[in-house]
Formats: structure tokens, sequence, C-alpha cells
């Protein structure tokens, strides 16, 4: 339990340690940005296969136990493309909208807005780092939720710019940085507990959490990093990040 607790402060501090860097920083190059986004898809695509999916599989029984699996993958990114309904996409939060509005509070409700979309993504990461716990094996589970963790170093970055371009304090940004991570933990906490109380949904709850990481990584990750004209370093940086925690799967 311990160790839950503690992966769980860490994956959501991870998002706080990033808008501290987006302090220090405040204009982050797109080339920066998108390099460190590609390298974390790759590091959550190989945590997703390797920590959820494959367990998932190997947790499961025959035909029946595999189309299990599959319908937990696709209620995984079903459930994120109906959230993706009513937030908004990544691509918005970096500033590449191509809509300004001159009001003040226009401004500030969008950039709001946009901060409650990285919340609610946060929901099921944490969701999908606690359920790995699920699966006994500590170092799957430490992976997952370190693929997850710096994922969130890079949206902690983006989201302190455009509240301080607002005219948001930087008081105020902290605390609400702060509080986009604290929703992480909550939902390695629920993951956690929710797979404890009935083992017999694992391979499902694998399955869903690995299918939300796919599809953050295709719908929102790749087309972001994609999209200013960088799209060789992230790449190789996507690949990087998948080497990295292969590596690390297979040594540690």
């Amino acid at each position: 339990m311990q160790i839950v607790i503690l992966t769980a402060l860490g994956v959501g501090l991870a998002t706080v340690f990033g808008s501290l860097i987006g302090f220090a920083l405040k204009k982050i190059p797109h080339r920066f940005n998108d390099i460190v986004l590609g390298f974390a898809a790759g590091i959550m695509l190989a945590a997703a296969v390797l920590g959820l999916v494959v367990p998932a599989v190997e947790k499961s029984d025959g035909i029946i136990g595999l189309i299990i699996v599959i319908a937990g993958i696709m209620c995984g990114a079903l459930f994120l493309s109906l959230v993706d309904r009513f937030v908004p996409h990544m691509h918005r939060i970096t500033g590449t909208d191509k809509e300004k509005h001159g009001e003040k509070s226009a401004q500030i409700n969008r950039v709001m807005l946009f901060v409650f979309a990285i919340a609610i993504h946060n929901l099921p990461e944490g969701i999908a780092a606690g359920v790995s716990f699920g699966t006994g094996n500590i170092a799957d589970a430490v992976t997952v939720a370190g693929g997850i963790a710096l994922q969130n170093i890079p949206e902690g970055m983006v989201i302190i710019a455009p509240m301080l371009n607002a005219g948001i304090k930087k008081s105020r940004a902290f605390i609400i940085a702060l509080c986009t991570g604290l929703v992480e933990v909550i939902g390695t906490m629920i993951g956690y507990f929710v797979v404890s109380v009935s083992v017999a949904i694992l391979p499902f709850a694998l399955a869903f959490a690995g299918g939300t990481m796919l599809y953050v990584i295709s719908d929102e990750m790749i087309p972001e990093t994609h999209s200013h004209g960088f799209e060789k370093g992230a790449t190789y940086s996507l690949l990087a990040g998948f080497c990295v925690m292969l590596a690390m799967d297979v040594l540690i």
C-alpha cells in the first residue's frame, strides 16, 4: 500500500514539476516541447503495451478472455473519446488555436477550460497507474506510472504560460497546476482499490487503462508533436522513449 501511495504522489507531482519548469521558461519553444512530448509518448506507448495490455492478455483465458481484453481497450478509448467531445484538444492548450478573443474574461475562461481538459485527462491516466498494481508485478506498475509521470511533465509545462498570459497570478496558477496533479493522485487510488475489491475484473480493467493511454497517444500527443514542422525529431524521440522503457522493462 505504501508503494501505491508514493507512486500516486509521484505521478501527481510530475505535473507540478512540469509547471515549475513552465514558470522558469515562460515561453516554451515548439521544437523543445515536441521532442519532450514525443519522448513521453514513446514512454507511454511502451508502458501501455508492456505494462497493461500484455499483462491483461496473460491473465485472460482463451478466446473469451481475448474478447474481454479487446473490449476493454475499445471501451477505454471510447470513454476518452466521449470526454474529448466536451473538452478541447492538446493543440489548443499549447497556444496554436487560430481563434483569438480580445476580451480578457473570454481569454481566462478559455484558459481555464484548457486546464480543466488536462485535469479530466489526468483522471483515467491516474486510474491506469492504480490498476497496474493489480497485476502484482510492481516492476510493471512502476513502469506504467513512470510513463504517465513523464507525460505529465510537459503537460504541466504548457498550462502555465497560458494562465500567466491571461493575467492569472503566479501563486494561483501554481495552485491550479497542483490541483490537476491531485486529480491524478485520486485516480491512482481509485484504480488500485477497484481492482483490489474484485480481481475478476483485472483483465478488463488493465485493458481499459491501456486503451485510455493508447487513445491519448494517438489522438492528442502524436498529432501535437507533428503540427509544428518538427516531425522527424518528434518521431525519433518517440522511438527513443519506447526503447528506453523497453530496456527498463527487460533489465529491471
